[in-house]
């Protein structure tokens, strides 16, 4: 199965995606926050520096990152493919992961470019409910998942309320990040041949799009 990478704005619907991908093909989803969770968990000194950082709440630098990835990359639990979420984030890190790969003999895959209008990944964010009891989300401007009653789950009656982020600035700043941080990651993918773009307007769609990538 091929390796995963998606490069995605905000409420594109990368984690449905992926998890449609884990159930049907038996994928692994890795983020960098489970890789430094799960190596925190091993009794070396690599593991010994990361649980010590993550408990004082500090930043984890760069290089340790990197011995990270590369670390977790090398189990044989993803030899039947993954999906790589939150890494790489930039240029730098891109041209790393590269160096890792060639390191551990494993194949880049694919990179999937989820393509979603800004204005429709606006109202998805701004308008987006979570029931407070059962978590359940909603959505009161798309018309996709519009609950029954104004603020009420549908499935256990519970309360339903807005993110502190889920607003108009930060919405925009998240984008811009983007776009600034990204996008360019597009430009390098597209030149190794590995980029391929889908739309992810309707998730039933989406994920015919995606098969075909990963099947062919």
């Amino acid at each position: 199965m091929r390796n995963i990478i998606f490069i995605a704005p905000p409420a594109s619907g990368k984690g449905t995606m992926s998890s449609l991908l884990i159930e049907k093909y038996g994928y692994t989803h890795i983020s960098t926050g489970d890789i430094l969770r799960d190596m925190a968990k091993i009794d070396d000194e690599l593991g010994q520096t990361i649980k010590a950082l993550l408990e004082k709440g500090k930043l984890i630098p760069d290089n340790i990152v990197y011995d990270a990835v590369e670390k977790r990359l090398s189990m044989k639990d993803l030899d039947n493919g993954y999906i790589l979420d939150g890494f790489p984030r930039n240029l730098d890190q891109a041209k790393k992961y590269d160096t890792i790969l060639e390191k551990i003999h494993r194949d880049l895959g694919v990179v999937i470019v989820l393509e979603t209008p800004k204005e429709i990944l606006r109202e998805r964010i701004i308008g987006r409910r979570i029931c407070s009891n059962c978590k359940e989300t909603y959505n009161v401007l798309t018309g996709v998942n519009t609950p029954k009653k104004e603020n009420i789950c549908d499935k256990c009656g519970g309360s339903l309320y807005q993110r502190d982020d889920d607003n108009y600035e930060s919405f925009e700043n998240r984008y811009q990040t983007y776009l600034d941080k990204t996008l360019p990651l597009v430009d390098y993918y597209k030149e190794k041949n590995v980029l391929f773009s889908v739309s992810s307007l309707k998730p039933e769609d989406t994920i015919k799009e995606i098969e075909a990538i990963i099947n062919d």
